[in-house]
């Protein structure tokens, strides 16, 4: 949670950063600045360190896939915005204050606030886009719930994978019981990370990307 935290507020850089673009979309520019705070933080999450990378191939495909991640999240707050999604002030101060809060005191608050580039004001405006953007995401990437007879299906195509995550039983019906409610999550699962994959893409395909060489 405390890495996250700080993803918060390392992540971003303000938009008035005189900085060479890592990439445009649509027509927004990307910092390199932005991208190489988002990478440092990406890759601390993984449990890595920008230094113990010796392979400039890996380094490339890891800086590469922040720089995705980088994209996507400029994307869906660019759709939030076409369709008008607004988070409330009262939503984004209780986020922040608990923000605040994790870290024990007001003063790191604000040096860490300041050490990534912000003041109190143009941070609560980035998390009342980030929200947004989140909001977007979680609308666009829904999916119904399965059927019984779906959960059914995939309980059977799955069923050797589901016994062996399950709690075993002398009682047959308990087993089976218990591999339903494992493989309604597990397709459910299934389908959002489709959902969100198949939104990434969309929002990619109807958008102009630049990526910098």
């Amino acid at each position: 949670m405390r890495i996250m935290l700080l993803c918060l507020l390392l992540v971003m850089a303000k938009a008035s950063w005189a900085d060479v673009p890592a990439a445009r979309v649509n027509g927004v520019e990307i910092g390199l600045t932005r991208l190489e705070r988002y990478f440092s933080e990406y890759l601390a999450a993984q449990g890595r360190a920008v230094t113990s990378i010796r392979n400039p191939g890996l380094y490339k495909r890891l800086r590469d896939q922040a720089l995705d991640e980088l994209i996507d999240k400029e994307l869906l707050w660019q759709e939030a915005r076409r369709q008008g999604i607004a988070i409330s002030d009262a939503q984004v101060s209780a986020h922040v204050g608990e923000v605040e809060a994790a870290f024990g005191s007001p003063a790191i608050f604000e040096r860490r606030l300041a050490e990534a580039g912000f003041d109190r004001a143009q941070y609560t405006e980035y998390t009342r886009q980030d929200m947004a953007a989140q909001q977007m995401y979680a609308q666009l990437s829904a999916v119904d719930a399965p059927s019984p007879a779906e959960v059914q299906a995939f309980y059977d195509a799955n069923r050797e994978t589901l016994q062996g995550a399950q709690n075993q039983s002398v009682n047959p019906s308990v087993i089976h019981e218990q591999g339903l409610v494992l493989a309604r999550a597990a397709l459910i699962g299934e389908r959002e990370a489709q959902a969100r994959k198949s939104v990434r893409q969309r929002l990619r395909n109807s958008a102009k990307v630049e990526i910098a060489d």
